[in-house]
C-alpha cells in the first residue's frame, strides 16, 4: 500500500519535524512593522529554500510592493487533479511582551504544547503540509497529485497585495481546489471542517480638537473633550442589547436556515464551560440567538482599541487635543466590505459633533464565505481528519476572516476545504500563542490522507 511508506516517514522523522519548526518559528517575521523588513524577506527565503529542501522542483519568489511572496509547484501529470495550498508566513506584533511566559521567539514545549509567536497563526500548519508532502517524495518518489504552493507574507495586515498577484497570475495558479489550514478544531477532542467564515471591514478614527493639551481647569467648559466625543459616537453605532445602530447594516444579511440552525445546536457546545474559561461575569452579543450563532452567523462591531489624554501614573488635570479608536466590523455573507464602510463612515460624520474634527481611515477589509458541505473536496476532507484523529469532524463556521478564500472563488472558481488542527485556547493573536503537537502530528497524517485521496476525484 503507498500510504504504510509514507506514514512509516512521517512516524520515524517526528521529532526531527518539530525541531525544523523551530527554526522558522525563530524568524520575526512581523509583517505591519517596519523594523521588520530584513527578517520577512529573511522568511520567505526560508519559505523558498525549505520547498526545494523538501523536493518541489519550482520555487519562486515574487517581490511585492509590499512583502514577497512564495510560490511552488510539483506537477505530476495533467491527468491527476491539482491541489493549491495556501498559507502565510507574516505574524502578528507580540505585544504585550511581558505576558509571555517565555520569549515569543524562544520556542518551548511545555505539556505537550509548543510556544512562539506563529506557532498556530499559521507557520506551525503551513509547516504541517511540508511535512506530508516531504513524506510522499521522499517515501514514494512523487506526490498522488499535482501540487502548487502560494505563501504570503501579509496575512496579518490584510493581503495587501494577495488579489492584485492572483488576479495577474491565474493561469500559474490553475487548480481543481484551494487548501488552507489557518482554522481552529471545535474543540479539543473534534476535529472540524469550516464551511464559513466572516468577512471584515476595520477602520481607525480620530478625532481632533484644540491645536494642543489644554488645562482643565482653564479651558473646561469652553472647548469639547475629544474623549467625551469619541464616547458619545461610540455610543450611538452599538445598544445595550448587541444591535448595531448603523442604518442599512443589516440590510444585506443571509440569515441562516433552520436547517443549519438545528445542526449548530447539535454540536456539543458548553457555554458554562465557554464563560468559565473566558472568566466572564456572563456572556453577552445580539439578543435572540444562540451563541454559537453570533459567533459565527452574525455580524458584529467591536472597539479593538481607545486612547487619548492622560494614563499614566497619578493625577494630570488636562483636555486632550486628540482621541482615537480602532473599531473593526466582522460581516456575514451577503454583506459587502466596502457598502459597509460606505455606511459607516456616512453614520459617523452625520454624527460627530461640529466641535471636533473627524478622520476617518479604511484599514483591512475582507469579503464573508460561506459553502456547501456536500461537494467531494469537503468529503474528501473528512474521510482525510477520520484516518489522522482516528474521529469523524464535525462542520463548522468561522468567527474570524480569510479573504483570500472569497478571491480564490471569485478569480480562479475554486472551491476551499480549510482543514485547521487549531484549538480555541491556542491564543493566536496573543500572549503564550501554542500549538497542540498531538495535533500538529495528526494533521501531518491527515495532510498526506487528504493528497491521497483527492487523487482519485473526477477531474
Amino acid at each position: 500500500m503507498p500510504m504504510e511508506s509514507v506514514l512509516r516517514y512521517i512516524e520515524a522523522n517526528q521529532d526531527r519535524y518539530i525541531e525544523e519548526l523551530k527554526q522558522f518559528l525563530r524568524i520575526p517575521s512581523i509583517s505591519t512593522a517596519i523594523k521588520h523588513r530584513p527578517d520577512m524577506d529573511h522568511c520567505a527565503q526560508f519559505v523558498h529554500e525549505e520547498l526545494r529542501r523538501i523536493g518541489i522542483p519550482r520555487v519562486e519568489t515574487f517581490s511585492t510592493n509590499g512583502h514577497p511572496i512564495v510560490y511552488g509547484e510539483c506537477l505530476e501529470g495533467p491527468e491527476k487533479p491539482t491541489v493549491l495550498f495556501y498559507g502565510h508566513y507574516d505574524i502578528q506584533p507580540v505585544d504585550p511582551l511581558e505576558l509571555w511566559t517565555t520569549g515569543p521567539f524562544e520556542p518551548t514545549i511545555r505539556n505537550g504544547e509548543l510556544y512562539a509567536r506563529g506557532a498556530a497563526d499559521d507557520k506551525g500548519p503551513v509547516w504541517m503540509h511540508f511535512k506530508a508532502v516531504e513524506a510522499h517524495l521522499k517515501a514514494r518518489g512523487s506526490l498522488p497529485v499535482n501540487l502548487k504552493f502560494l505563501i504570503e507574507g501579509e496575512e496579518e495586515i490584510g493581503s495587501t497585495h494577495l488579489d492584485e498577484f492572483i488576479q495577474n497570475h491565474r493561469d500559474l495558479l490553475k487548480a481543481d481546489v484551494a487548501l488552507i489550514s489557518d482554522t481552529a478544531m471545535f474543540n479539543r477532542n473534534l476535529p472540524a471542517i469550516s464551511y464559513g467564515l466572516r468577512g471584515l471591514a476595520y477602520f481607525q478614527l480620530d478625532l481632533k480638537g484644540s491645536n494642543r493639551d489644554l488645562h482643565s481647569g482653564s479651558f473646561g467648559g469652553a472647548v469639547i473633550n475629544p474623549n467625551f466625543a469619541l464616547a458619545q459616537i461610540i455610543l450611538s453605532i452599538k445598544n445595550t442589547d448587541g444591535q448595531i445602530l448603523i442604518p442599512g447594516f443589516y440590510d444585506d444579511v443571509l440569515s441562516i436556515s433552520k436547517q443549519e440552525t438545528k445542526k449548530l445546536s447539535q454540536l456539543p457546545f458548553d457555554e458554562e464551560n465557554f464563560q468559565r474559561d473566558l472568566d466572564v461575569p456572563e456572556l453577552f452579543g445580539e439578543k435572540g440567538y444562540s451563541t454559537i450563532e453570533r459567533l459565527w452567523c452574525r455580524p458584529t462591531l467591536e472597539i479593538n482599541g481607545m486612547y487619548g489624554g492622560f494614563i499614566g501614573e497619578g493625577a494630570k488635570t488636562v483636555i486632550p487635543a486628540q482621541a482615537s479608536a480602532k473599531i473593526s466590523m466582522r460581516l456575514v455573507p451577503n454583506q459587502d466590505p466596502d457598502r459597509i464602510a460606505d455606511l459607516f463612515e456616512a453614520h459617523l460624520r452625520r454624527i460627530t459633533p461640529a466641535s471636533v474634527k473627524l478622520k476617518l481611515t479604511r484599514m483591512q477589509g475582507g469579503k464573508p464565505w460561506v459553502t456547501s458541505t456536500d461537494q467531494p473536496s469537503m468529503q474528501i476532507a473528512s474521510c482525510a481528519f477520520k484516518k489522522g484523529f482516528g474521529k469523524t469532524p464535525a462542520f463548522i463556521r468561522q468567527g474570524g476572516s480569510i479573504p483570500v478564500v472569497a478571491t480564490f472563488r471569485e478569480t480562479l472558481g475554486l472551491s476551499t476545504v480549510l482543514m485547521g488542527v487549531g484549538l480555541p485556547d491556542e491564543n493566536a493573536h496573543a500572549p503564550n500563542e501554542k500549538l497542540d503537537l498531538g495535533n500538529f502530528q495528526n494533521g501531518i497524517v491527515t495532510s498526506a490522507y487528504f493528497f491521497q485521496e483527492f487523487a482519485n476525484i473526477e477531474k
